[in-house]
């Protein structure tokens, strides 16, 4: 295979995710969670593969006619952030006005996250949290919070957005990558079996899910407060 054909697979492949965010979304509108959250965990692991892929095959040179990073952007709103908010907005979880006010501050929030140029730090972290309210919303329906948790969660990682604070990328992080790599792994495989079982109170993948979310939430501040040796 041509440099020029493997780097338009690499685009079909990111395209892929926003026909798993239209499943998602069909699933939601039936309020099968469980469905929806399957789905979603689908688009987040193809998130996770065609990064490196693209870099590994140079599409910015061997296929340019298509901007993966703009694909990718587009993909990840629908996925990371407007299905998980319909989502958190239709379910019990944040009665009356509390589902406006959460919908109303994600959505917002997120897009001017998602187009603020400063949002990557010099070591591919994130600055500020990154919008990931798919992986938020999945351990809220799975832990089953009160809703002012609920909605203290939402408004703390939303204001987050917006400080000096880093969240690694598991995968283009290097320090710690080791480590990230594998939880961000495990984190998959627990969202995948919580969903598949769909959300049972018993389920071990809860907990599995609550761990390895604190790891990739706060191991990037805990690397601004312990910085790297040279």
């Amino acid at each position: 295979m041509t440099p020029r054909l493997r780097a338009l697979a690499v685009h079909l492949l990111t395209a892929t995710g926003a026909v798993f965010a239209m499943l998602a979304m069909l699933a939601a509108t039936d309020q099968q969670w469980s469905i929806m959250f399957l789905w979603l965990v689908v688009a987040f692991a193809v998130d996770g593969i065609d990064g490196p892929l693209a870099r590994r095959y140079d599409v910015k040179k061997n296929a340019p006619q298509y901007d993966g990073v703009l694909m990718d952007l587009i993909i990840d709103y629908l996925t990371y952030v407007f299905i998980p908010a319909f989502a958190l907005f239709k379910s019990d979880l944040l009665p009356g006005w509390t589902g406006w006010i959460a919908i109303i501050v994600i959505t917002f929030t997120s897009a001017l996250y998602f187009a603020d140029t400063r949002m990557k730090t010099r070591d591919n972290s994130f600055s500020g949290f990154p919008g990931c309210w798919n992986m938020a919303v999945i351990v809220i329906f799975a832990l089953k919070p009160d809703f002012w948790v609920i909605l203290g969660i939402v408004v703390l990682l939303a204001a987050a957005m917006f400080t000096p604070l880093k969240f690694i990328h598991p995968v283009r992080t290097r320090r710690w990558r080791l480590l990230s790599l594998p939880v961000a792994l495990a984190w998959t495989g627990f969202a995948g079996w919580a969903a598949w079982v769909d959300f049972h109170p018993q389920s071990w993948a809860h907990w599995g899910l609550a761990v390895t979310s604190v790891y990739l939430l706060f191991a990037g501040i805990v690397q601004q407060i312990l910085p790297e040796r040279a």
